[in-house]
């Protein structure tokens, strides 16, 4: 309760230092008093602009400090402003005003990032929030969504009708961010990635007109918004392509660290890389993660089958493992989602109106592989372990290390090209490398941590065979800093080409991510 009471007045104290670093112009000529005038100047104007639908706030209402809040709070910044629209055609008023001052913004759907900037700012805070309707069209197998929506309430939305989508596979991930980085999904082996099943976007063009993208619409800004990320514009809405959904089998095996030895540790590496080496059966998926948490292992295996129950023997190796902690059961779908529990924990701020540290700092990293080996796997553990040890002093609370395999074929459910991956002659696996801790002092050492480490294990599996330069990161899990070609590989040139030709001024050069 003590944070909850703090924290506005923490963040107001650094309003003028976070201008300093983050405003785009030349603040010091300007002045911090002048920037932060004329940032209000723009917070009024798209006020008085946008219909009675949307609705400007400031600090220190409970919107606009819910319109801040991330998922991570090293990816808070103090805006001047924030700004929730309730239209497209007001998301498009409120781009052209951006524009016409230059102003710096951000657009937050979920707010599950973790990249500094990517979707905070010092200027307009713009959140999705009342972009939240779920629209089923039993006739054209199709859901439509807002982009302010969590998968979380898309699933409960579509679980009563039998149908589902291919998104996201844990608790409280946003549907926009997901969705315009690529998407592995639990029904990924089965149908491909989440922008595979897109089929069309609600697109706020950075000069505001409002345009439905479609295959045949528009081929260009189509492709590259499936994995392209935020550079075209703003998606206000998705419509993707339904399946069948019976109910599923599944849970968290947890290995409690007061049971864990190093033979349990060895039996969950050899039965991930066993499951990998022999299923075929595309309804079945894993996540294996070596997880510590303030340095002592605590592993988990999420299983999944896409049925009442699975076939007699497939994950009985996993099951067989002593001290496990068994959570398998029958049940819907989104209730399969909601059970996996969220790491690192987090404390309640009832201020914010939602489960929120704010000292809880977070990085993702990743590399790619096209299949994880036994030698692979415990290379992987040894890293965790390690990196768990070495960086406690660093205030590094949880480290968690995710593998996450996936059928050789998962990219041959769509033929068309898309921004990611950029090549879909074999398929790649993303290794999930995420770190946690509480001190900002710590920051730069973190960030080096987690590069090393990524680097590391490129190598080791570089060296097995297993990837090459070539193996696109997955741009979701990829670190602030990753080069666009390690990510969009050749498709670079044409998605720029892309970008200057729907935004020529460079409206969303004003945002944070990775700009193409």
């Amino acid at each position: 309760m003590l944070r909850a009471t703090v924290l506005p007045f923490i963040a107001m104290a650094t309003l003028g230092s976070a201008m300093r670093r983050s405003l785009v112009g030349d603040t010091d000529s300007l002045g911090v008093l002048g920037s932060y005038l004329s940032l209000n100047d723009t917070c009024q104007k798209i006020a008085s602009s946008v219909s009675a639908a949307s609705q400007v706030y400031y600090f220190p209402s409970l919107n606009y400090l819910e319109d801040i809040s991330h998922w991570s709070s090293s990816c808070n910044q103090t805006s001047a402003c924030s700004f929730e629209p309730g239209t497209p055609e007001d998301v498009g008023i409120a781009l052209q005003i951006l524009a016409q001052t230059k102003t710096p913004f951000a657009v937050k759907g979920g707010g599950h990032s973790t990249n500094p900037g990517f979707s905070s700012t010092v200027g307009v805070q713009i959140a999705m929030t009342r972009f939240s309707d779920v629209i089923y069209d039993s006739e054209a197998q199709t859901v439509t969504f807002g982009a302010g929506l969590v998968w979380d309430d898309v699933y409960a939305a579509l679980d009563p009708r039998g149908v589902n989508v291919v998104g996201g596979r844990v608790s409280g991930v946003g549907v926009a961010g997901f969705t315009l980085g690529g998407g592995y999904s639990w029904l990924t082996n089965q149908y491909g990635l989440t922008i595979d099943t897109v089929r069309a976007y609600e697109l706020v063009m950075p000069n505001g007109t409002v345009i439905n993208v479609t295959d045949t619409s528009s081929s260009d800004l189509f492709f590259a918004l499936k994995g392209g990320l935020n550079n075209f514009g703003i998606v206000t809405r998705f419509t993707l392509k339904t399946f069948p959904q019976s109910q599923v089998w599944g849970g968290v095996l947890t290995f409690p660290t007061a049971l864990l030895t190093p033979d349990v540790l060895d039996k969950i590496t050899l039965a991930t890389a066993n499951f990998v080496a022999t299923n075929t059966d595309p309804k079945a998926a894993i996540i294996t993660s070596y997880n510590y948490l303030l340095g002592l292992a605590q592993p988990t295996v999420i299983i999944f089958y896409d049925a009442p129950a699975p076939p007699p023997g497939i994950f009985d190796e996993f099951l067989a493992i002593p001290t496990a902690i068994n959570a398998m059961s029958t049940r819907s779908f989104s209730s399969f989602v909601q059970s996996i529990p969220e790491y690192p924990p987090r404390l309640p701020l009832p201020l914010l109106g939602q489960q929120n540290d704010p000292l809880n700092r977070a990085i993702f990293d990743s590399i790619s592989v096209t299949t994880y080996t036994h030698t692979f796997l415990q290379s992987i553990a040894n890293e965790a372990s390690c990196l768990a040890e070495n960086l406690l002093l660093k205030s590094v609370a949880f480290i968690n290390y995710d593998v996450e395999p996936f059928l050789p074929n998962l990219f041959s459910h769509n033929t068309t090209a898309t921004a990611y991956p950029p090549d879909r002659t074999r398929g790649l696996l993303p290794l999930e490398i995420f770190y946690s801790w509480e001190l900002p002092e710590f920051d730069q050492d973190i960030y080096d941590a987690i590069r090393n480490s990524t680097q590391k294990l490129q190598a080791q599996a570089i060296a097995e065979g297993l990837s090459d330069a070539n193996a696109a990161i997955y741009p979701n899990y990829a670190i602030f800093d990753t080069p666009l070609v390690n990510m969009y590989g050749a498709n670079v040139p044409r998605l720029q080409a892309i970008k200057k030709a729907v935004d020529p001024d460079n409206v969303m050069g004003l945002t944070g991510g990775f700009m193409f």
